[in-house]
């Protein structure tokens, strides 16, 4: 070894050395974190690697076209790795190169070496190019860190060619006319240059690649593109259940009830954290952030890590914390206008390519400020109340539930005489409009000779709302009444009009060892027209556009049930909004914001309603009461609910059913 490499050899383990530092100092504060158990379906989480971070499936979207330069710059990182691996070894032991394998593999890799370095060089300056001239809104295109990887990423290319094309120019590779990148620039500018001079330019390049890559190496653990070094493991521990339900919480002295300072999250919270890309995607899907709310999922995560970074190490030194996590805004803390924006519609969790999860964190959070502080928007006040004392949102007698079926012949359930249970839910009981759509249920389940029966009185509310609000008491109350009812009425099968009641149902009520088959009216209706019990004429219903309900779609992937619905009783398939299936927009009302003002920014649901009204529809066809509400006030605020109608799937196969 020379002199040069016993330099390089220090150098490498000063920076080697700190960067293990660093990245123990960042991942030991994970620690901090409550336990949380994502062990078990091995062989499915390394496909899911394989799938989304090494196939890039993660990045490469239809509608986020430009992620296929996320990708080939991920490809090329991989391939090379093995030439800085290459790389860093052979500055210490000038012996171990791969010029010293067999040509042909020798060869190989010096061609996939010179190919990769141009390709990541070109997608390096289109990225620069994009973020200075055509900046996308949904993300801090031009952040300093941003700019800083690019360059170094630039630097590594253009010192890897330079430091190779005089390597060829002085007639040191072997491989030279398999590198044609690297051919041609030692050709068109070394070709007549001194040799003294050529070492000279070897070496300036190959320290200048010395310096970058070892820099990139102890920069990661320092900014946004840690996502690096932890977001394969965090595709590896991705949510495999589908389930976003908030977990239970144990209401016993002395236990803390959510989040309310940083180390009340689990470790994979925290791990999610540090694993954000900020690529903006979720920013972008979000209806609260697209009408002009506080509420940014991307910075929702960001805050959460900037007060791990700052809080982390007090919280080990057992000192007290520096920066709140709830508090009026500035970076590192999450105000409570944020975490009341929130409309739990799940888009932030579907479009994450690293499978964050955004929105629990919100309802995490909201648990604390309701159940910890008594802390909430003054409506909900009486909302909580209602729901305490009559087990509704609005305080209505309970003796009132099936008074929409005054004048049909509805029976109770029976159990062993009744086989399914119309769970009605508060909307379909008591809200006039929704009255009407439980109607239409009613005389389809007839029409096709189905056993039901109904609660009546007896039905408690789901306590969805409830839920998403972060109070998990009254939720848990209503969860085991409900629970206790079904078991002492023998209630096995559930149609539910609900998509918030058949999640609850479905997920929520699971995590109390119950398992129910519940199934959403839409998809119970397509599924007798397919089987032949209902005989339909097609309805005459004008050109119809569909909305996708954020509980029925994203979060139970029901989709096509509902169209093919709407195209059998009608004869024509829905007209698509634009924004559709796993990319629809929310109507505004969920996660319990249908009980709170919308006082800031734009109204989501004029918002869709603008949308769907783009595409002249005569009808607006819903699989959800909440939906149904918001678009009908929104057409009343356009001024368009005399020429547009909004039906209910149910209600949309009334009309076809052959009298």
């Amino acid at each position: 070894m020379e002199i040069s490499n016993w330099i390089f050899l220090a150098i490498l383990a000063v920076a080697l050395i700190a960067f293990v530092w660093s990245c123990r100092n960042k991942f030991r504060l994970l620690a901090l974190g409550k336990p949380e158990d994502r062990s078990g379906s091995g062989l499915k989480r390394v496909w899911n690697v394989f799938v989304y971070p090494l196939l890039q499936r993660c990045a490469v979207n239809p509608f986020y076209r430009f992620g296929i330069n996320h990708a080939i710059l991920f490809w090329c990182f991989l391939v090379l790795l093995l030439a800085n691996g290459e790389f860093l070894i052979h500055g210490v032991l000038p012996g171990a190169t791969f010029a010293a394998m067999p040509n042909g593999l020798y060869f190989t890799l010096a061609f996939a070496f010179d190919i990769v370095s141009i390709l990541a060089l070109l997608a390096v300056l289109l990225a620069v190019s994009r973020r200075l001239f055509f900046p996308p809104k949904y993300i801090q295109a031009r952040s300093k860190d941003a700019f800083i990887i690019l360059g170094m990423i630039a630097t590594l290319m253009i010192a890897f060619f330079g430091s190779h094309s005089a390597e060829i120019a002085l007639g040191e590779v072997t491989a030279a006319k398999y590198m044609p990148v690297s051919n041609w620039i030692a050709n068109t500018f070394m070709g007549a240059t001194a040799e003294s001079t050529l070492e000279i330019v070897k070496n300036v390049f190959w320290w200048l690649h010395a310096i970058v890559l070892l820099s990139f190496l102890n920069y990661l653990p320092y900014s946004k593109h840690m996502h690096i070094l932890t977001s394969i493991p965090n595709v590896y521990l991705r949510n495999l259940t589908g389930s976003t339900s908030p977990k239970r919480e144990e209401f016993k002295k002395g236990n803390t009830f959510g989040v309310g300072k940083v180390n009340d999250f689990t470790w994979k919270n925290l791990l999610d954290a540090y694993s954000c890309t900020e690529c903006g995607r979720c920013s972008d899907n979000c209806p609260a952030t697209k009408t002009d709310k506080p509420l940014n999922p991307r910075l929702v995560i960001h805050d959460i890590k900037v007060n791990l970074l700052k809080n982390g190490p007090q919280i080990v030194d057992g000192k007290p914390v520096m920066l709140p996590l709830i508090a009026p805004h500035h970076e590192g803390s999450i105000e409570e206008d944020v975490i009341w924006d929130c409309t739990t519609c799940g888009a932030c969790v579907a479009v994450c390519p690293v499978f964050i999860e955004q929105f629990p964190r919100i309802i995490d959070m909201r648990r604390h400020l309701v159940e910890t502080e008594g802390k909430f928007p003054e409506e909900l006040l009486g909302f909580f109340e209602n729901m305490e004392q009559r087990s509704n949102p609005w305080g209505i007698t309970p003796g009132d539930r099936a008074k929409w079926a005054t004048g049909l012949d509805v029976k109770m359930f029976e159990a062993g005489k009744t086989e399914y249970l119309l769970y009605v839910g508060c909307f379909g009981s008591f809200d006039a409009r929704a009255k009407h759509v439980t109607v239409a249920i009613a005389r389809v389940l007839d029409a096709a000779g189905v056993s039901w029966g109904i609660l009546g009185k007896d039905e408690k509310c789901c306590g969805d709302s409830l839920r998403r609000l972060g109070n998990e008491y009254i939720f848990e109350q209503m969860a085991k009444d409900n629970l206790k009812t079904f078991q002492a009425k023998g209630v096995t099968k559930i149609i539910t009009e609900c998509p918030h009641c058949f999640t609850a149902l479905k997920d929520d009520y699971a995590q109390y060892g119950v398992k129910l088959e519940v199934i959403h009216h839409t998809e119970f209706i397509n599924n007798l027209i397919k089987e032949g019990k209902l005989k339909l004429n097609p309805a005459d219903l004008g050109k119809t556009v569909f909305h996708d309900s954020c509980y029925l779609g994203r979060y139970n992937n029901i989709y096509q049930a509902p169209r093919e619905t709407v195209k059998a009783a009608t004869g024509k398939a829905v007209v698509e909004m634009d924004r559709n299936l796993e990319r629809g927009f929310c109507c505004g009302a969920g996660g319990g914001r249908m009980w709170l003002e919308e006082s800031r920014g734009k109204r989501i649901n004029i918002e869709r309603t603008e949308e769907a009204l783009k595409k002249q529809p005569r009808t607006i066809c819903v699989s959800c009461p909440y939906c149904m509400t918001m678009f009908e006030d929104g057409l009343k605020d356009k001024n368009a609910d005399k020429d547009v109608q909004v039906l209910d799937i149910a209600e949309v196969v009334v009309k076809a059913l052959k009298k």
